[in-house]
Parts: structure tokens; sequence; C-alpha cells
């Protein structure tokens, strides 16, 4: 089957690429090489150029779509934009209104297309799920954001809207939906118009709620995501992790080897279609656990930086059920340290491998997304 694949030249959608290949399948690439994953605007060197056809054109343009779709079977929606800046727009055109170009496009050609497969976000559930475990009969609740007022002061936990207490997080399933950002907001209402559409015109549609994904060939250049990254360049450069908040934020981090093998059981899975899936690792870690763990694998004992300083609008907890996808049959594979130490072998071979931290966190400064709390720093 011909399986076109959005964002193919990049981290999720180049390892997908490779494993369809490897399955037997022929792609087609829809990429338009853009910044911050791609700032160069040139191809990556493991894309496989000789194996796959590639088609350069944006996801925002409906003739990209048209001249992407010719002759294909089966979709992977991968493209995304993920930053902390203040364009809200480019969320919205690039999340949500690409995936209607796509069934548009669908729709609009009677395309024999037999399997559309989204990539969603574990953003769409805010502050997740939590439990009050301090009021007299223990109550759930989906975490609402947390005012900046409460942030400045250092106060980093969701509390309690009865007893005013610090609350408990809780696994989260796929029906905790509560986004709160751009990025999340926007990848949500993508999600919605996928299943629906796809519904509504017998398009069997999957939306794959991804947590953090690691591993080789994420950008260098985005801000939103990469604590991997971001932690091992100041790692290995001999300088110390800057933890936000406290430190203590539980986080679900997820090969990208087991969002691949995820992504392929769908394809094929006819239980699949119609529904969501969270895709996560089964395991929480503090992100000062994960920083420690990166210091380990680096080899180096160098401390981390805990300065009081919080990014408007992060969430404090979340990690996902990944209960559904695995009545399919599927199981997080690959073991942290793992993901760390291939991450690195790859790394430090890149040429634009090096620690640009100091200079994002001063942009992101500037904008108001990072923020110093009057806590001051704790270490």
């Amino acid at each position: 089957m011909k399986v076109l694949v959005s964002g193919g030249a990049g981290f999720i959608g180049s390892h997908t690429t490779d494993a369809l290949l490897a399955a037997g399948h022929r792609v087609r690439i829809l990429d338009a090489l853009l910044p911050p994953v791609h700032p160069r605007h040139r191809l990556p060197s493991w894309v496989p150029t000789d194996d796959v056809e590639w088609v350069d054109g944006d996801v925002r343009d409906p003739d990209a779509w048209r001249r992407a779709l010719v002759g294909v079977g089966a979709v992977y929606h991968l493209a995304a934009y993920q930053d902390y800046l203040t364009d809200f727009s480019t969320y919205f055109s690039t999340n949500t209104t690409s995936t209607a170009l796509l069934y548009e496009t669908i729709v609009a050609g009677r395309l024999p297309v037999r399997k559309v497969v989204i990539a969603s976000s574990q953003a769409v559930y805010g502050e997740g799920a939590y439990w009050c475990t301090r009021c007299t009969h223990p109550l759930a609740f989906r975490g609402a954001p947390r005012p900046l007022a409460q942030l400045e002061q250092g106060r980093w936990d969701v509390r309690c809207p009865n007893c005013g207490l610090p609350m408990e997080p809780a696994c989260t399933d796929e029906s905790a939906v509560r986004p709160h950002n751009s990025y999340a907001v926007s990848k949500y209402a993508g999600e919605l118009a996928a299943l629906a559409l796809g519904g509504r015109y017998d398009i069997p549609t999957v939306a794959m709620r991804y947590s953090i994904v690691q591993g080789s060939r994420q950008s260098f250049h985005n801000a939103y995501s990469g604590i991997l990254r971001i932690f091992s360049q100041r790692l290995v450069a001999g300088r110390r992790p800057v933890l936000f908040e406290d430190g203590q934020q539980i986080r679900d981090y997820v090969s990208v080897h087991d969002v691949v093998r995820a992504n392929l059981l769908v394809l094929e899975s006819p239980q699949a279609g119609g529904q969501v899936f969270n895709v996560g690792g089964d395991r929480k870690e503090t992100v000062r656990e994960y920083a420690e763990r990166i210091a380990r694998c680096v080899g180096t004992d160098l401390g981390i930086d805990v300065p009081g300083r919080y990014r408007a609008g992060d969430t404090r907890h979340v990690f996902s059920s990944v209960e559904r996808l695995r009545a399919l049959g599927w199981k997080p594979h690959v073991e942290l340290d793992d993901v760390v130490r291939e991450y690195l072998d790859w790394a430090v071979a890149q040429p634009d491998f090096g620690d640009v931290s100091d200079a994002a966190e001063m942009h992101m400064q500037t904008i108001g997304a990072v923020r110093q709390s009057r806590l001051g720093a704790d270490a």
C-alpha cells in the first residue's frame, strides 16, 4: 500500500517512514521543511530519498494535499507546529485547518483512502487527572490551569477546589480532556475535526495522543519540546541542567520506537478506527529524576540548578494511561536509559549539537513565556 506521511522529514515522521518501508509499504512524504524544525530548509540526511516519493509542500496549502494524496491508501498526518511563541494563528492553521484540508481533499476527489492516523498530543489533557485525598470523601478532578498569581508566589501544586490543599496526580485516561494553551487547543480541535469528518464520510480515522516522545532526530531548534536535548546539550558542555518550578513535575516519557510500533499497529487494526489512544511510556518520572538519569548516562555529576523560574501555561503533572492501546496488544518496550543513551550517541555526532539554551530561554523571558517567581533560587 502507498502511505502518505505529512511531516515525514521530522522526528516521529521519519521514524514512521522507516518502519513503513521495512514493512513493505511504499511511502510518499509531504513536508515543507519549515523552521523551527528545519531552520535551513534542508532535507535531513536520514530521509531515504532513494526509497520515498517527495512532495515539497505546506499542509496549509490545498494544492499540496491534492498533489500528495494521488494514489494513496493511507495517511499519517504528523506535521505540526509547536512552540511557546504568541503567533496563535499559526498553531490553528497548521494543526487544525490543515486537518480539515486533508479531509476536504479526500472527500472532494472521492479518494480511496482506507485509514487516516492523526498525531494528537497529551497536551490536550492540560493538568490531567487528580485526586484530593484530604477531603472527607476522596474526590476526582480534572485539574484546572494554575493561576499566574499562584505561580508567581512559587506555589506549584494544583489545589483542590473544595479544601484548597494540594491534590495528588492520577493516571489520565482518554476522557480527561481540558486543553489550556494554544498548542493543546489546536491539536484537540484538529483531532475533533478528524474524528467527526472521518465518521461522517466513512474514512476510518485514529487519533494518537503522544506523551513526551524521546529519541534521535529531534530538532535542536525547537524551544517548545526537547527536555532530553536541552539537558544533554548543557551536560555535554559541562553545565548544570536548569529546572523550572521545583523540578518535581511528573512527566511521562516514551521512546519514538514504541510510538512508531503503535502507529503501525493502528494502521492494520480494524478495531482502531474512530478511536483515540494514549501513547505513553506507562511510567512516571519527575523532571529532576529525568535530569539525574541523563547526567548518569552522560557520566557527569554537576548537580542541578533550580532558580525558581516557571513557564506560563505549563502543566504541573500529567501521565497517561495506555490501557486502551494495550488492549490491541501494544505495550512500551524501550527502557528510559536505553532511550537516553541512543539519543546521546546520535546527538553528539551531529554538527549543530551545541548548547543554545541560554539564548532560547532569554527569548522566552522576553516574550513572557518564562517568568521568575518570588521564591528565588532553590539550588
